[in-house]
């Protein structure tokens, strides 16, 4: 099963609160507390979010965070790449050499199609739509499940 980290997860509820602030500074404690996580968790996330230039700090008494761009041009596979790295389905699929089996397997060029495709639904997510809570929809995509 696929499935983004929890750690990601909450790093995408800290930007909604970070865009919904509308370009005011939250502290760290501020944010931990409308988003209900605990403050280390969130300033691990802060400093990830940071360095990917996601966030702007600022330093002293009035210090604190807020968005670097508008939520609208924030997107999911942004968030997600910052916290765990580049999207992709096998370590295969971003970098050659890390997988044992490479010499005498033909799945790679497929893994890199899927993980592409995947990349790019995520991009077409803005933090924005994240924000707006929506209505049940039908998947676009009908996926199959299997019993083992």
């Amino acid at each position: 099963m696929l499935r983004i980290s929890k750690l990601t997860d909450y790093a995408i509820m800290v930007m909604v609160e970070l865009s919904g602030a509308q370009g005011e500074v939250l502290s760290a404690q501020a944010l931990a507390e409308r988003s209900k996580l605990e403050l280390p968790t969130v300033s691990k996330l802060l400093k990830l979010l940071t360095k990917s230039k996601l966030v702007r700090s600022f330093r002293g008494a009035n210090g604190g965070y807020c968005v670097e761009r508008a939520a609208e041009e924030i997107s999911v596979a942004e968030i997600i790449a910052a916290i765990e790295g580049p999207i992709a389905m096998t370590e295969c699929s971003v970098d050659p050499g890390v997988c044992q089996q490479e010499d005498s397997c033909n799945l790679r060029s497929n893994w890199q199609r899927i993980s592409t495709a995947v990349a790019e639904a995520m991009a077409q997510v803005s933090l924005a739509e994240m924000a707006r809570p929506t209505a049940a929809r039908k998947p676009a995509l009908k996926i199959a499940t299997f019993n083992a």
